[in-house]
């Protein structure tokens, strides 16, 4: 926020802005408990109910293609994806292919011919090609931009079985609170992410990386996600390569799942685990065990999967929710066994494995083997999503939106299933962002970051707005008639941060008071300002409660009042020792207002606004310059030089007098000397 530098001119003691939105925080009170669970019931072996397992158990594991129809896969990992079914699809993909290069390199005409394959699969009816139309219309990319006609095309398409679509409809319903219509789209979106998953551990996810640290790249984490380019990731492979087993393991699951920079390779992957488990690594084994169970990857085999969690428990508490998995659906074993299940998941518990909680939450809500306390679930639940277990979300989550356990929440149920529906397979288009930004691709990280966006990913959100900002022309960013204009390009650049900030991302809540103090990219309204200060302020920024300060300082959409301006600058301190400078400057300011109110000082103050850019100019062009600054010194100590001694001489004429000591007359009393 530039008013620590516009009002004090201070140039280098800008606060340090957060990176990240604040973690889901789920708090739960007696009064969101139910009152009115259902009756309690007797399971016998037979009779439970085991639905909620039957994810992986009665069919061969579905393809991320399945999952997620439409998936640009096929352009963006060329020959890893189905071959168009028909025509119409057909062009769909010639079309998206054309965005994307238009996008990295093509420019506007090519973006316009993508654009028209696309409008004419979508007008034959293509629920993917109408998916993508109401992508161009969102954004505004070689069509005006059109929110009715985006909602009207992603409607057809979520119609038609689009999953991208009903993403941007959930989100779209959430953000106008409409949560009768977004919590039923998500709970089916959740459910298709939770299909994804393993059966009992927690698979890592394709984390979204921030590419800022506020106003500077996030160099670290980018350093982190180069594949293998990465330093570290080719030291871990020298070490997998001489035998090191933890090595082994974790390569393994870097190409498992894609993770780190790298491209999904499961081939690879499996055959480090096969080394791994030969140095006796348990997580490889029980890795395994869960990849046969699920068949992904390979052909199902229960009876090799029941072998390798069996050998993985010896060492790894873990694996007893697998072994539970399989004895609850009776797979690789005799026959189904639900008191041997609760005790492989009772003993996951005692060493405080989430899953275990899981599983336990699972068997006492269905009734499965034991009677069934939907209350107890809850519990067990809770705890399992304290770990960050998502399907134990994903269960809160229909507890919320069906009120069983509890009271019944759509905007709780709905954020619970938008945290699950948001590990779904369609989150892999933050995998290519990235790995385009990496290669220095810009302009096709930012088109994949706005897909994203458009999808409700905080993250994405920020990314593109930040390339947007940093980049500008090289942003590629396309309007309706060519390349972005800077009002096209600042607009897009504050719907995106103002998305963001609504989700809870501080700096994109200070960039939007920014941009409503400032009036860029939009008209300026300091009231808008105060409520996006006041936004980030909510989450402890110590910037955020400085500009309130500075806007109470000066009655700026808030009532002048310097008694709180000077409690948000105190506020500022207390949340951030580097606000010392700029806070005592601004109390010193607060000072000269109080005292001096109708003196020239307060004007100075005031003037400093329209004075600091051609100061900020100067230090740049003249001070900055090779060689500039030592002769500057040079020339400042000089001129102190001479002041000092001006000053030395001007006072010593003054008072010539008062330098000569007083002695006492005749008469005793003290007196000059004549």
């Amino acid at each position: 926020m530039g008013r620590f530098c516009y009002t004090l001119l201070v140039v280098l003691a800008l606060l340090p802005l957060s990176t990240l939105a604040r973690p889901f925080v789920l708090i739960l009170t007696p009064d969101d408990l139910s009152d009115t669970a259902p009756p309690s019931s007797e399971s016998t072996a037979d009779s439970g109910d085991t639905s909620d397992w039957d994810e992986f158990g009665d069919s061969d594991a579905r393809l991320d293609d399945e999952l997620d129809p439409g998936s640009w896969r096929p352009i963006l990992e060329p020959d890893s994806g189905p071959e168009p079914k028909t025509e119409d699809e057909a062009v769909y993909y010639s079309g998206v292919a054309k965005m994307i290069a238009a996008a990295s390199s093509g420019g506007p005409r090519v973006m316009e011919e993508a654009a028209s394959e696309i409008e004419a699969a979508a007008t034959a009816g293509n629920p993917l090609a109408q998916s993508a139309l109401g992508f161009l219309y969102e954004t505004g990319m070689m069509r005006e931009r059109n929110k009715a006609k985006a909602f009207m095309y992603h409607y057809f398409a979520t119609d038609g079985g689009n999953t991208q679509s009903k993403m941007v409809l959930a989100y779209t319903y959430s953000r106008q609170d409409m949560y009768d219509k977004a919590v039923e789209l998500y709970a089916e979106l959740a459910e298709i992410a939770v299909n994804s998953f393993l059966i009992s551990k927690d698979s890592p996810v394709i984390e979204p990386v921030r590419l800022h640290n506020g106003a500077e790249e996030n160099k670290e984490a980018l350093r982190k996600s180069r594949g293998e380019e990465d330093e570290d990731f080719q030291i871990l492979e020298y070490q997998a390569q001489k035998g090191n087993a933890a090595a082994m393991y974790k390569i393994g699951i870097f190409y498992y799942f894609g993770l780190r920079g790298l491209r999904r390779d499961r081939a690879k992957a499996l055959l480090w685990f096969l080394k791994a488990v030969e140095k006796g690594e348990p997580r490889s084994m029980e890795l395994l065990g869960e990849i046969y169970a699920r068949g992904a990857g390979v052909e199902r085999n229960y009876t090799k999967a029941l072998e390798w969690l069996t050998l993985a428990s010896q060492r790894l508490p873990s694996a007893y929710n697998g072994m539970g998995y399989l004895y609850v659906k009776g797979y690789g074993v005799e026959k189904k066994n639900y008191t041997k299940a609760k005790e492989y998941f009772e003993k996951a518990v005692d060493h405080d494995e989430a899953g275990g909680h899981y599983n336990l939450g699972v068997m006492y809500l269905k009734g499965v083997g034991v009677k069934r306390d939907v209350k107890l679930a809850c519990n067990y639940f809770i705890m399992a999503a304290k770990e960050g277990q998502p399907k134990a979300f994903y269960q809160l989550a229909k507890m919320f939106h069906t009120g069983v356990g509890l009271k019944r929440n759509l905007p709780m149920a709905t954020a619970l299933y938008k945290l699950v529906a948001e590990r779904g397979p369609w989150s892999s288009l933050s995998r290519w962002a990235l790995e385009s930004y990496l290669k220095g691709d810009v302009g096709k990280a930012f088109l994949l970051y706005s897909r994203m966006a458009e999808l409700g990913y905080e993250v994405a959100q920020s990314n593109a707005a930040w390339i947007l900002d940093k980049y500008r022309e090289r942003s590629m960013c396309i309007g309706e008639s060519g390349f972005c204009t800077d009002a096209e390009r600042l607009q897009r650049a504050h719907s995106l941060w103002w998305q963001a900030s609504e989700q809870g991302n501080e700096h994109a809540a200070l960039l939007i008071g920014d941009a409503y103090y400032y009036g860029r990219g939009t008209e300026r309204d300091y009231d808008r300002a105060a409520k996006a200060y006041m936004h980030a302020k909510s989450q402890s920024n110590a910037q955020a409660m400085f500009n309130l300060g500075y806007m109470h300082e000066h009655g700026q959409g808030l009532p002048f009042d310097l008694h709180l301006a000077k409690r948000y600058y105190d506020q500022a301190l207390e949340i951030d020792s580097a606000a010392k400078l700029p806070v005592t400057l601004a109390l010193t300011s607060l000072w000269i207002r109080k005292n001096y109110a109708s003196s020239f000082l307060v004007d100075l103050v005031d003037s400093l606004p329209e004075v600091y850019p051609k100061v900020e100019a100067w230090v740049e062009n003249v001070i900055m310059e090779e060689g500039n600054a030592t002769i500057l010194t040079l020339f400042v100590c000089l001129l102190t030089v001479l002041y000092l001694r001006e000053r030395q001489r001007r006072h010593v004429a003054a008072a010539p007098e008062a330098a000569l000591p007083l002695l006492p007359n005749e008469h005793g009393v003290l007196a000059a000397p004549h």
